[in-house]
């Protein structure tokens, strides 16, 4: 049975006139068809998952397709993960593909498209009422893929859509969920700016949270200096904490010590007028216990204002009778 099944998958990519010759000696037989161990079965998946229809589908060799699918090849069989060309997802949604069909792994067809970058395929699956809404196992919508693999131009599709609130707010996910996650956050982690740009163009919540905090603390958190900028440029809220009470500062001041890391302290720092300095004298009240004690040359975190270009006049923020003091801001 499976040397035979393995004939269909073994006719060579394109070879249309071979694959309707083996179908048809089987079909003559009519024996066979009743049963037999010798039944063609058209359906039949490799190792992979995959049946001949989808190593048709794969290669975008219609005529392949178009024997298979005379020869009953079932459309909506389960596979692993296939990205199909434009082609050949026309006919299977013309020969009853289920637009919305799930696969092994939960996604639907337009997760693949979105995840790969693949334009045509992804504005044919949504003329074909393709729900853009819908989550994977991975609890991400196609939108998410597309941010997260940095696919502008399939982003910008799925973001002109009519349901576009519904993909901005997250309608199907439950923010408690460990998995929760937003499109902003996945472009921020991995780098993606211009996906970043449309996003906020297109009004998703930039203060939005998940469990590991804002955007701004996924940027941080990975490195990405220039996502880190542009989110500080377009207002995000630098004292926002996650669930584990961390700020972004926080957040790279524990975790990274990259050269990176260094440059996003430092944005962070001057977003929340946190400044590291070294004190230019001693500085202590004698008539208040709870008074600051410094000497010169000590380091010390300081909220300020700034009154010349290398002398800052401070005020260390949440401090009982510490007054004023001259530093110097560290380079």
């Amino acid at each position: 049975h499976l040397a035979v099944d393995d004939e269909v998958l073994s006719v060579p990519p394109g070879s249309e006139p071979a694959c309707r010759a083996l179908m048809a000696s089987r079909q003559a037989d009519h024996r066979g068809l009743l049963g037999s161990t010798k039944r063609l079965n058209v359906n039949y998946q490799d190792s992979d998952g995959f049946s001949a229809l989808h190593h048709a589908a794969l290669t975008g060799t219609t005529a392949l397709l178009s024997a298979l699918l005379e020869a009953q090849a079932t459309v909506d069989v389960k596979d692993s993960n296939v990205e199909f060309a434009a082609d050949s997802v026309l006919m299977l949604l013309r020969s009853g593909a289920s637009v919305n069909g799930v696969s092994l792994d939960g996604h639907i067809p337009l997760h693949l498209a979105a995840q790969y970058g693949h334009y045509e395929v992804s504005e044919m699956l949504l003329q074909h009422q393709s729900n853009p809404c819908l989550v994977n196992k991975a609890k991400k919508t196609p939108l998410d893929l597309a941010c997260e693999f940095g696919r502008v131009q399939v982003a910008q599709l799925l973001l002109s859509s009519n349901m576009v609130v519904a993909l901005l707010e997250g309608e199907r996910k439950e923010p408690t969920d460990s998995a929760y996650t937003t499109p902003l956050h996945l472009a921020a982690r991995n780098g993606h700016k211009d996906i970043i740009r449309l996003l906020l163009k297109a009004g998703i919540d930039i203060n939005k949270t998940t469990k590991s905090g804002t955007a701004l603390h996924e940027a941080s958190l990975y490195g990405k200096t220039e996502v880190v900028r542009l989110l500080l440029d377009a207002g995000v809220d630098v004292n926002i904490r996650n669930t584990y009470n961390q700020t972004a500062l926080d957040i790279v001041n524990q975790f990274t010590t990259s050269h990176a890391s260094r440059d996003i302290k430092q944005l962070l720092r001057d977003a929340t007028g946190i400044l590291q300095v070294r004190a230019l004298k001693d500085y202590w009240n004698l008539h208040d216990p709870t008074a600051l004690n410094i000497r010169a040359g000590d380091v010390i975190m300081v909220r300020c204002g700034k009154v010349g270009s290398e002398r800052w006049l401070l005020r260390v923020s949440n401090t009982t009778g510490c007054g004023g003091m001259k530093v110097e801001r560290l380079k």
